[in-house]
């Protein structure tokens, strides 16, 4: 078993196996140039799946695949297949633009994928371009139907902004409920790569949209999930909201996270990282073991982000995932 300084149980892995993206979200990178860390510094699959079998044996049960975009990655599903094989019971998920879904959703849920998450900002193709700087909007709902004809389970993410997307979270959510889709909202977090001139809502101000419409119910958190679950009265439906401006957002944090160049980090808010990359392209497992541990140990109580004082973040959210 795996625990932090903290005494907290650490067994989910976030692994980012590219930072590439096909997007230019205004929440995440929206001036990034198309210049990327070269391939031969990522790590291969084969040692990247060195420290995830090491992690699975230490008690991760919980892998979600990240990038970037993570289906920009070739052969992503062989890798989903690696995981799979090593333990079929391990709860296995990705977190995805759904741009490329059309093409690669019945092959990812044939090597062992069981969950997704999407990306899903606004309904409307124009706003959906504004927040991407790319028109996504047709390909991504495509996507989100085929993964469903593919059988995998489905949330759908939205980051609200004011003023350009926020008159939307309604729609949205009588989206994801006609279809069966749990929906999270989620605040959007403070960094440096962000646009400056774009603003979030807050998880009340969320929630005060909802109300406008419905009669809702706090349910709580499930687990060390992230998201806080609501319930509303009128037809029973239910939504997640993460809000990591709230102080107790921290406290039941299960989570480490894996750059696809080899990078553990203990925090997505905060820059400390220690790299694997050596040890596993060497094949010495115990040495990867203990920056393991050490990161674990070294693993932050709480984030900086407030619902008072918005610190941003100096992360690059398109190298751990979000």
């Amino acid at each position: 078993m795996l625990i932090d300084g903290h005494g907290r149980r650490v067994n989910y892995l976030r692994v980012s196996v590219t930072e590439r993206c096909n997007f230019r979200c205004q929440y995440c990178m929206p001036e990034k140039p198309f210049s990327w860390v070269p391939q031969e510094n990522l790590l291969s699959f084969e040692d990247l799946f060195k420290f995830i079998r090491l992690a699975i044996d230490e008690g991760i049960d919980k892998i979600r695949l990240t990038g970037g975009e993570p289906l920009l990655r070739q052969d992503l599903d062989r890798f989903v297949a690696m995981i799979h094989d090593y333990k079929p019971d391990i709860d296995l998920a990705l977190t995805t633009n759904g741009y490329l879904l059309p093409e690669t959703a019945q092959k990812l849920r044939d090597a062992g994928l069981k969950r997704i998450n999407v990306s899903l900002d606004s309904l409307k193709p124009a706003v959906a371009a504004r927040i991407a700087q790319k028109n996504v909007l047709g390909k991504v709902l495509d996507g989100i139907d085929r993964a469903q004809e593919a059988g995998l389970g489905i949330k759908i993410n939205m980051v609200p902004l004011k003023g350009i997307n926020d008159d939307e979270i309604l729609d949205l959510l009588e989206f994801s409920r006609e279809r069966g889709i749990k929906i999270r909202f989620i605040e959007y977090m403070e960094n440096s790569h962000a646009s400056e001139e774009i603003r979030g809502l807050y998880g009340k101000e969320i929630l005060d949209r909802i109300k406008e419409r419905y009669t809702i119910h706090r349910l709580g958190r499930e687990g060390a999930s992230p998201a806080f679950n609501y319930r509303i009265e009128e037809n029973g439906y239910e939504f997640g909201l993460i809000d990591p401006h709230k102080h107790d957002f921290c406290e039941s944090c299960n989570r480490i996270r894996l750059t696809a160049e080899g990078h553990l980090i203990p925090c997505l808010y905060f820059d400390e990282a220690q790299s694997i990359a050596e040890a596993v392209r060497a094949g010495d497992v115990d040495a990867a073991a203990q920056i393991l541990g050490e990161v674990l140990r070294n693993k932050p109580k709480e984030n900086r982000w407030s619902e008072t004082e918005n610190e941003g973040s100096n992360r690059a959210f398109y190298e751990t995932g979000g």
